[in-house]
């Protein structure tokens, strides 16, 4: 509790008073803010704002003398909340020199379509079955009813030839990844 006299000298601006306070509330105050930032920097610059905050408040008579603690954690709270919202606001820097998306683009479109080479030719290598029933359930998104109907089929065994189908193209992709990886290694 802060007693009435410390409080209107610390309006005043006195800085014995003004010390007092932070004496009496630091702690409480700092351990409040922490909690809620987790970050010590963050924590140590919210809670000096927050006591030019409430000193401001003191001068203007706005701050309550009754649960003076309480006061200051609402005004540490709106601050946080600033600093949420500006930066959220802000975005994520990035550095368009280091990046270089014209390259970056390049790059990631080479790779899509080194992928789509190697998935089309590792597809190519199924049955013709295999090769429908992944089409139909996996790239137009057909359900099992769907395709077992278009098929003349039952459901289970659509299920089975899918299953079997992808296991067969895991099987070829994997081999074409070790001939890939020999054929790097005897450069």
């Amino acid at each position: 509790m802060i007693a009435a006299d410390v409080y209107k000298k610390a309006a005043e601006g006195d800085p014995k008073a003004i010390e007092k306070i932070c004496v009496a509330t630091w702690e409480p105050l700092y351990r409040f803010i922490y909690y809620k930032v987790q970050n010590r920097e963050d924590a140590e610059d919210v809670t000096q704002e927050t006591y030019v905050k409430t000193l401001s408040y003191m001068q203007k008579n706005k701050a309550p003398q009754e649960n003076f603690l309480g006061f200051m954690k609402t005004v540490s709270l709106n601050i946080i909340r600033d600093r949420w919202r500006k930066e959220k606001r802000g975005g994520v820097l990035v550095n368009f020199q280091q990046i270089n998306p014209a390259e970056t683009a390049a790059g990631d479109q080479q790779n899509a379509i080194a992928q789509r080479l190697l998935l089309e030719g590792a597809m190519a290598k199924l049955s013709q079955e295999q090769q429908t029933i992944l089409e139909l359930r996996i790239i137009k998104g057909y359900s099992v009813a769907e395709t077992a109907k278009l098929l003349g089929k039952t459901e289970g065994a659509v299920r089975t030839a899918q299953h079997r189908a992808l296991q067969a193209l895991s099987r070829l992709l994997d081999d074409k990844e070790l001939q890939d990886q020999k054929g790097e290694g005897s450069c």
